[in-house]
């Protein structure tokens, strides 16, 4: 059988000595140009890491996930398309836009009887243990929007809609941590001094 035709540049590659099925290699430089390529991947994948994931993006894939999570379940919630379950609404206690505007609709709306640190006042103490009427974010955002109107506060459904609701439970929730232990206690006996229009959740 007749060998191959071989052009001038394998004549001049020496051959790296070693056969598989009657196959040789030439020792050949690879092309400037596949190693420039391969240069340039390894540099932009170290600049990619150092700015995404040092410099540029604080938030990490989880953070971003909880984030766009929380997005979609307000604007479901505003839509009137969806109803919040706990892990939904845990969710949005953890993303900061979320908690900023739940913080404004509280301190305009909740302040005079919980106090901008949440600690109560005329109404009760928002950042302990102690619920009276059920301490899961459901329950919160449930008291939020029915009201409890033998204690003076209004129902801030009507008022708030779902999502400034859910924005408000979301700001109560960032001073709690999911899973904490959550005590059931009874309803103060003493009355609500404050006007209706002025409590708050």
């Amino acid at each position: 059988m007749s060998q191959p035709a071989r052009n001038s540049a394998e004549e001049d590659a020496p051959l790296k000595g070693h056969s598989f099925d009657g196959i040789e290699e030439y020792d050949k430089k690879l092309p400037n140009w596949w190693l420039w390529t391969l240069y340039g991947a390894i540099a932009f994948s170290f600049f990619y890491w150092f700015y995404f994931h040092w410099v540029g993006n604080p938030e990490s894939t989880a953070q971003r996930l909880d984030r766009r999570l929380g997005e979609i379940a307000l604007a479901a919630a505003a839509s009137g398309g969806a109803e919040l379950d706990n892990a939904a609404l845990w969710k949005m206690s953890r993303d900061e836009k979320v908690v900023a505007d739940g913080r404004k609709t509280f301190l305009t709306q909740c302040v005079s009887c919980h106090g901008a640190d949440l600690k109560g006042g005329i109404g009760v103490n928002l950042t302990d243990k102690d619920w009276i009427h059920g301490g899961n974010p459901t329950e919160i955002v449930a008291v939020l929007t029915k009201g409890v109107l033998d204690k003076g506060m209004p129902a801030w459904g009507p008022v708030l809609g779902k999502a400034r609701v859910a924005q408000v439970a979301a700001f109560v929730l960032s001073h709690h941590t999911e899973g904490e232990e959550i005590r059931i206690v009874p309803s103060p006996t003493q009355s609500a001094t404050a006007p209706a229009a002025a409590a708050a959740p």
